[in-house]
């Protein structure tokens, strides 16, 4: 079992930056390949990024490739997301992941694990 808590959702404005945390607990962390899915109104889940296990690979979708960026800290317990140049078509709920895999999933199907979300608004 693995516990997923996400934070550092918020309201910014367009061309802004925040930095989603996601804290794990439960099993060994450095077990699970991680992902950030996010959900717009009336729309379906996406994906967004994925890193392995060890941070060595990492996976972006096209819409946010060169503005945001995936990590891990395995001594923590923690995936961030770094989102800059923020635009408005960003603002969803913002959900992590964990796949106990050497991949990195970029299917929601490829992950057993999820969080229950934080909101990130971006105003034009």
């Amino acid at each position: 079992q693995v516990q997923l808590v996400e934070s550092g959702g918020g309201l910014v404005q367009a061309g802004g930056s925040l930095r989603l945390s996601c804290a794990a607990s439960g099993r060994t962390f450095s077990w699970y390949a991680m992902g950030w899915f996010r959900q717009a109104p009336g729309k379906e889940r996406e994906f967004v990024a994925a890193i392995s296990r060890n941070g060595g690979s990492t996976s972006y979708a096209d819409s946010v490739k060169g503005r945001f960026t995936i990590s891990r800290d395995n001594a923590k317990n923690t995936v961030y997301l770094q989102m800059n140049s923020l635009k408005p078509e960003d603002t969803a709920v913002y959900y992590c992941a964990a796949a106990l895999t050497i991949v990195v999933p970029t299917t929601e199907d490829g992950y057993y694990y999820w969080g229950q979300g934080t909101q990130v608004t971006v105003s034009s």
